[in-house]
């Protein structure tokens, strides 16, 4: 007699190339959208290039801290530059992953080291769209992490994520570190969080974020190898390099601290950013003052927002950080803006906000908000741009 009271068998897991397939198709409109709105930045400096007479590749690829990253690339560290007033420019100030990554393109293909940067950095914004869809996909849904990739790519200060800068590989990094720490992928948390310390000195956020995580499982009463691994492994990457710009520098410990004073950056809970605002409100620039202020305060705001929002603790303290050292840190303060693109969680209640509209609603704003960014981009990058 058959027997029909068994239950059918489980169907087989995806494999890992099939997992990956899917996952790229349910992200691909993100990706579309985010790739259409940095065309349209590109697009814009190529026009606002060819009226200026200024070379876009040149903008993009060969001024400011682009050119210390490919000249350590190139050389090496060790390389510095002596101002009038004392001060002493040096290049271990740049974290070396994104020079690592364009010696190694610059080794297996023809392009330059500062084209390489731009492959890294374009193919690094793709994933750091990916990232942060992720992460909203995962905790909103996914017209709301579209959105929020969408949103990101036409921030003011977006023309960024297309420039040799690390910007965008350390969004990626820390994006899905993000990631994997909500999924309780720990290893790749780990592992993430030490590739993000060697990219940037904010790297130090994601690695409190995969601690929080780690804090808040705990707590929960789980505990793993696998935890252990990714809470050991996430620090590696910015520790190992600070210790080792002491060791080179023979001052120890504070080795790096010398080396970021000498590019005047320091952490003075903002009282030189306020000074900096206050001077701007007593001049004729009185307008750039208030500007500057209405910008913390919506920084602030959206921050707030998280916070009642309810984000995962990981999200916060990662934003928290990154807002922190943006704001409180003294030095070049028109950088901040740059400064606080890797804190994307701040765009999430605004990615959730527009998915409540309409299509077209939401269209039409996004659309009109990467018009401005691509005019706004190509009018900074001919100007003072970004140092």
């Amino acid at each position: 007699m058959p027997v029909t009271d068994l239950a059918p068998p489980a169907p087989p897991h995806p494999s890992r190339g099939a997992a990956l397939s899917a996952a790229l198709r349910r992200a691909a409109p993100a990706l579309l959208g985010f790739a259409a709105v940095r065309l349209l930045g590109l697009a814009a400096l190529a026009v606002w290039g060819a009226a200026a007479g200024s070379s876009p590749h040149h903008l993009l690829a060969e001024r400011w801290d682009s050119l210390w990253y490919t000249r350590v690339a190139a050389l090496g560290y060790g390389y510095e530059v002596a101002l009038p007033n004392g001060d002493v420019h040096s290049n271990l100030a740049f974290f070396p992953l994104l020079p690592w990554l364009e010696r190694g393109l610059a080794a297996v293909s023809p392009l330059a080291y500062q084209d390489a940067g731009l492959l890294v950095a374009w193919s690094a914004s793709l994933f750091a769209a990916w990232g942060i869809f992720a992460v909203a996909d995962l905790l909103y849904g996914r017209r709301a992490g579209v959105l929020a990739a969408v949103v990101w790519a036409a921030l003011p200060v977006g023309i960024v994520q297309s420039m040799a800068y690390s910007e965008s590989l350390f969004t990626a990094l820390a994006a899905w570190a993000l990631y994997a720490v909500l999924t309780g992928r720990w290893p790749a948390a780990g592992l993430l969080a030490a590739l993000a310390g060697l990219t940037r000195p904010v790297g130090a956020a994601v690695v409190a974020a995969v601690w929080a995580g780690a804090l808040v499982r705990v707590r929960a009463g789980e505990r793993s190898a696998g935890m252990l691994a990714g809470v050991l492994l996430a620090p590696l990457g910015a520790a190992g390099y600070v210790l080792w710009v002491g060791r080179h520098t023979g001052e120890g410990l504070l080795g790096y601290l010398d080396v970021q004073a000498g590019w005047g950056n320091g952490f003075d809970g903002g009282w030189a950013f306020a000074r900096f605002i206050g001077g701007k409100l007593a001049s004729p620039a009185f307008l750039a003052g208030v500007g500057l202020i209405a910008g913390v305060v919506l920084v602030l705001w959206l921050y707030w927002r998280c916070v009642r929002a309810r984000q995962p603790l990981p999200l916060l303290v990662y934003c928290g950080i990154v807002v922190a050292l943006a704001l409180c840190a003294s030095g070049y303060f028109g950088s901040k803006p740059r400064l606080l693109l890797p804190a994307f969680p701040l765009l999430l209640p605004v990615a959730v906000a527009l998915a409540r509209w309409r299509t077209r609603r939401a269209a039409a704003v996004l659309g009109a908000a990467a018009v401005l960014s691509a005019v706004y981009g190509a009018f900074w990058l001919n100007g003072s741009g970004p140092p």
